[in-house]
Protein backbone atom coordinates (compact mmCIF):
# COMPACT_ATOMS: atom_id res chain seq x y z
CA UNK A 1 0.00 0.00 0.00
CA UNK A 2 3.17 2.67 0.69
CA UNK A 3 3.84 1.73 -3.11
CA UNK A 4 0.42 2.88 -4.34
CA UNK A 5 1.16 6.60 -1.67
CA UNK A 6 4.25 6.95 -3.07
CA UNK A 7 3.14 7.15 -7.11
CA UNK A 8 0.76 9.33 -6.18
CA UNK A 9 2.92 11.93 -4.35
CA UNK A 10 3.72 14.58 -6.43
CA UNK A 11 7.67 15.26 -6.61
CA UNK A 12 9.27 17.48 -4.38
CA UNK A 13 10.81 20.35 -5.98
CA UNK A 14 14.26 22.12 -4.36
CA UNK A 15 14.59 25.58 -4.36
CA UNK A 16 15.76 27.14 -7.43
CA UNK A 17 15.01 24.46 -9.83
CA UNK A 18 12.65 27.51 -11.54
CA UNK A 19 11.27 26.00 -14.75
CA UNK A 20 13.17 22.59 -14.42
CA UNK A 21 10.30 21.52 -12.57
CA UNK A 22 7.66 22.63 -14.87
CA UNK A 23 6.30 20.01 -17.25
CA UNK A 24 7.06 21.07 -20.49
CA UNK A 25 7.72 19.91 -24.33
CA UNK A 26 10.65 18.45 -25.67
CA UNK A 27 10.57 21.27 -28.32
CA UNK A 28 10.41 24.08 -25.89
CA UNK A 29 13.71 22.16 -24.14
CA UNK A 30 15.57 21.99 -27.06
CA UNK A 31 14.57 25.65 -28.26
CA UNK A 32 15.37 27.07 -24.79
CA UNK A 33 18.46 24.45 -23.97
CA UNK A 34 20.30 27.21 -21.47
CA UNK A 35 17.13 27.10 -19.03
CA UNK A 36 18.21 23.60 -18.47
CA UNK A 37 21.47 23.05 -18.72
CA UNK A 38 24.02 23.05 -15.61
CA UNK A 39 26.21 26.00 -15.23
CA UNK A 40 29.91 24.75 -16.13
CA UNK A 41 32.59 27.09 -14.18
CA UNK A 42 35.01 26.25 -16.00
CA UNK A 43 33.53 27.04 -19.65
CA UNK A 44 32.55 30.30 -17.91
CA UNK A 45 35.63 30.83 -16.59
CA UNK A 46 37.19 30.32 -19.82
CA UNK A 47 34.70 32.58 -21.77
CA UNK A 48 34.93 35.53 -19.66
CA UNK A 49 38.59 35.40 -19.87
CA UNK A 50 38.97 35.27 -23.48
CA UNK A 51 36.33 37.86 -23.62
CA UNK A 52 37.73 40.47 -21.11
CA UNK A 53 41.16 39.39 -22.96
CA UNK A 54 39.71 40.48 -26.81
CA UNK A 55 38.17 43.81 -25.11
CA UNK A 56 41.50 44.42 -23.55
CA UNK A 57 43.25 43.92 -26.81
CA UNK A 58 41.08 46.44 -28.43
CA UNK A 59 41.45 48.95 -25.90
CA UNK A 60 45.20 48.81 -25.97
CA UNK A 61 45.31 48.67 -29.90
CA UNK A 62 42.80 51.95 -29.87
CA UNK A 63 45.05 54.24 -27.55
CA UNK A 64 48.43 53.08 -29.89
CA UNK A 65 47.34 54.58 -32.67
CA UNK A 66 45.95 57.40 -30.19
CA UNK A 67 49.02 58.05 -28.91
CA UNK A 68 50.59 57.69 -32.31
CA UNK A 69 48.69 60.67 -33.44
CA UNK A 70 46.02 58.55 -35.51
CA UNK A 71 42.55 59.32 -35.47
CA UNK A 72 39.63 56.96 -37.46
CA UNK A 73 37.53 59.01 -40.09
CA UNK A 74 34.56 57.35 -42.49
CA UNK A 75 34.62 57.68 -45.88
CA UNK A 76 31.75 58.56 -47.95
CA UNK A 77 31.47 54.80 -48.45
CA UNK A 78 31.18 54.03 -44.70
CA UNK A 79 34.60 51.98 -44.35
CA UNK A 80 36.71 53.24 -41.74
CA UNK A 81 40.33 54.60 -41.87
CA UNK A 82 42.93 55.88 -39.92
CA UNK A 83 44.46 59.83 -40.56
CA UNK A 84 47.47 61.26 -38.79
CA UNK A 85 46.89 64.43 -37.08
CA UNK A 86 48.46 67.06 -38.84
CA UNK A 87 48.96 70.57 -37.02
CA UNK A 88 47.90 73.44 -38.73
CA UNK A 89 51.58 75.00 -38.21
CA UNK A 90 52.72 72.15 -41.09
Amino acid sequence: MSEKNEKNVPDKHQPGDGIRSMKTSRVFRVVNFELYAKPNMVVMAIGLTAFIGCSAYIAYMRSEWADRGYYSTYTADGEETFKKRKSRWD
